[in-house]
């Protein structure tokens, strides 16, 4: 029976962990086993965080709107109300973008909606 080396499979496994751990502190980043683990975690991390940031950018406009909108008297809840009632269909991220990049024409909505 001839020999069969396992070795090539097993070590390009091995180097593709550790490339992927580059950049990670002490022994993660260079001990297989431990790389294995921080991988693990950081996999893990990212996904449930892929999710959080839409979440936290959600957040982030809303508070924004919110603060353009208490600057004319108003409040998000009311301004959003006011909207749905006129049937003005204009996501979060764009109130957002206006009230930021565009004071002038964002006040003029408001104005006019109220």
């Amino acid at each position: 029976m001839t020999r069969i080396k396992r070795g090539v499979a097993a070590n390009k496994r091995r180097k593709n962990v550790l490339k992927r751990t580059k950049g990670f502190d002490n022994r993660r980043s260079t001990n297989f086993i431990s790389a294995r683990q921080a991988l693990l975690k950081a996999d893990s991390y990212a996904y449930r965080d892929r999710r959080n940031r839409k979440r936290d950018f959600r957040a982030l406009w809303l508070i924004r709107t919110n603060a353009a909108l208490r600057e004319n008297g108003t409040t998000w809840s009311k301004f959003a109300g006011l909207m749905k009632k006129q049937n003005i269909a204009i996501n979060r991220k764009m109130l957002a973008e206006l009230a930021v990049q565009y004071p002038e024409q964002f006040d003029k909505m408001v104005k006019s909606l109220i």
